[in-house]
């Protein structure tokens, strides 16, 4: 019995439960190397910050009668920013436009509500809260002209090139005639292809001007002020957006 108390003591593990202390650190300044001279590097460049506004007009359905509307939330969902450009065949061709500007998106709505709940006899006795969530589809086109240029996409080429060739004309034809031209049974073709960096587009604020109106209301004949439900509503919005422009491209720095 004393074997087995010795030799379960020898296999216990024990941990202080200790509070580390925090002392200062100390620190010295050092030099970090770093190149001089100039030099190139490849970065997003802001090329302009535009306020696009849109007017949005849309029919909202619900899915069952609704007392009153409790609150909106909007949330802008951009899905295409396009800036259109033209191309040249110039490696270093720039421009600061116009161009046009397409903008393709959503307007993301959590709408919560009142709806009526009836007793046996039809009356309403009470509301129950519920939400609907709904995108409103929304696009358009502006012209905008750059605070810095751009670079302009590069044409692909592709050029087609022949030989010569000289054969005898055949039987019925003087010897000294010969046949001058480019031989069909060949193709021969030079091609190039530009790797061109495409422009994008950040979101930076949005805005949004909303004015919701039922239009289908139906007010209770026994409701003394005028209480009533609706299930449709027209919405009509002014969004605006501020949108960033930029493209990476190559800059020499000091």
């Amino acid at each position: 019995m004393n074997d087995n108390h010795h030799h379960n003591q020898a296999n216990c593990v024990s941990f202080d439960n200790q509070s580390a202390s925090i002392e200062h650190c100390e620190n010295t300044p050092t030099d970090t190397p770093f190149f001089s001279g100039s030099r190139k590097i490849r970065v997003p460049v802001n090329l302009g910050e535009f306020d696009v506004t849109s007017n949005i007009v849309a029919n909202i359905s619900f899915p069952e009668p609704v007392l009153e509307i409790k609150d909106i939330k909007k949330r802008i969902e951009i899905v295409q920013c396009r800036l259109l450009t033209r191309a040249t065949r110039s490696a270093a061709g720039s421009s600061t436009g116009p161009f046009p500007l397409f903008i393709k998106g959503f307007v993301r709505k959590n709408i919560q509500y009142a709806s009526p709940v009836y007793s046996e006899t039809g009356e309403c006795v009470s509301s129950e809260i519920k939400s609907l969530t709904t995108r409103v589809p929304f696009q358009c086109m502006t012209t905008v002209r750059l605070e810095s240029p751009i670079r302009l996409p590069q044409l692909n080429r592709r050029d087609e090139f022949d030989f010569s060739i000289t054969k005898d004309l055949g039987p019925g034809h003087p010897e000294k005639d010969k046949l001058h031209s480019s031989d069909l049974s060949q193709f021969h073709q030079h091609s190039e292809q530009a790797y061109n960096d495409l422009p994008f587009c950040e979101l930076v604020r949005s805005e949004i001007v909303e004015w919701d109106e039922a239009i289908d209301r139906q007010t209770w004949e026994s409701s003394a002020v005028s209480e009533g439900t609706f299930q449709n509503v027209t919405e009509k919005m002014q969004v605006t957006l501020t949108i960033r422009v930029l493209q990476k491209q190559n800059l020499e720095v000091c």
